[in-house]
């Protein structure tokens, strides 16, 4: 019997935008969500896949005492330094996308969703998706919402907002965009319902 080519859709939004609620509601739909944040999370965790490159490329001083990578310190400094931060990315992108490839081959799921926060950015991952839901608010909103469940300060939200690709070009980009400002859980769980059976169900 000849496999049914899954949907491939990708999801986006900016920090606090509430793209993981969205994500989670669609899991809940049918879909296989593939979160590139957790695979990245992985690799390099103490044992991951890009450990050892990153401590041959960046030295010793990032990698924490578990063994894994300093998070805190390669954030901060990727933020500082684009150099910086094009050298991470070279090393996690690769390994990112050999992973959430592996997870999309073993699903049998109708539609997969890649969760990936910087799509926008990454014409590779453009290129392979069938559709791209973006999921935005306005920077007020990402603000309350982020310092309020990290305890962020309002400028550390603001300095990684201005990293990421603005509203506009997310917007310019997408097949389907989800406004979630004011809106409910329940209000946004029937737009997605509505949104699976007429645009990505059908």
């Amino acid at each position: 019997m000849v496999r049914t080519p899954s949907l491939r859709v990708g999801l986006t939004g900016g920090i606090g935008s509430g793209k993981s609620t969205v994500a989670a509601l669609l899991a809940q739909l049918g879909a296989t969500v593939i979160d590139t944040d957790a695979i990245a999370r992985q690799i390099t965790q103490p044992g991951g896949a890009a450990v050892a490159s990153i401590r041959e490329t960046f030295g010793a001083d990032l990698i924490a005492p578990s063994g894994g990578m300093d998070r805190e310190r390669m954030r901060a400094l990727a933020f500082a330094d684009l150099p910086t931060r094009r050298r991470l990315e070279s090393i996690l992108h690769p390994l990112i996308s050999a992973e959430a490839e592996r997870q999309a081959a073993a699903s049998t799921a109708r539609i997969l969703v890649f969760d990936i926060p910087l799509l926008v950015e990454s014409k590779e991952w453009r290129a392979r998706l069938d559709r791209i839901l973006v999921i935005d608010c306005s920077e007020a909103t990402q603000i309350a919402r982020v310092t309020q469940r990290s305890g962020w300060a309002a400028d550390a939200v603001r300095a990684v907002i201005a990293q990421q690709a603005s509203r506009e070009e997310r917007r310019a980009c997408a097949d389907v965009v989800i406004a979630n400002d004011a809106i409910g859980c329940d209000e946004l769980a029937a737009e997605l319902r509505a949104l699976w059976d007429q645009r990505m169900g059908g």
